[in-house]
């Protein structure tokens, strides 16, 4: 029934920095600009495959836990040489550490406060298990 997630829709109160992000920061490709009246309002980057972020302008900041999205998470192949790109551009990632569900992960935020998780899975993470993830 169902393929794949195609994209996420998130906001951006800066959208020439949210494409600095997403672009020249975490290396996605800018796949095509939404305009409205010649006006840039919007566009979409590939985030692997055929699943895409699609960030539109909003005057409205994350801010008092009315974020633009909770978080979104992007697999990543290896995630220390990623943390290490991140920070040779000046944005800092949390520390790496194994989830409950048995995969690597780390933090950053983007311009606009949103929160996006990293995540390398392993033969043993439950995403591939299956198995039932007990949190504390």
């Amino acid at each position: 029934m169902f393929k794949r997630l195609a994209h996420v829709c998130i906001g951006a109160v800066d959208l020439d920095a949210a494409e600095n992000f997403y672009v020249d920061i975490l290396g996605m490709e800018l796949a095509f600009e939404f305009y409205r009246a010649g006006q840039r309002i919007g566009f979409y980057v590939k985030a692997g495959e055929t699943t895409f972020l699609e960030v539109f302008t909003t005057s409205e900041a994350a801010r008092n836990g009315n974020a633009l999205i909770k978080h979104f998470c992007l697999e990543v192949e290896d995630l220390d040489a990623v943390i290490s790109r991140l920070s040779g551009r000046g944005v800092e990632a949390s520390a790496k550490k194994l989830g409950a569900d048995n995969a690597w992960q780390a933090w950053v935020t983007d311009p606009s406060g949103i929160r996006i998780e990293l995540m390398q899975y392993g033969d043993s993470s439950a995403q591939f298990t299956g198995r039932a993830v007990i949190l504390d």
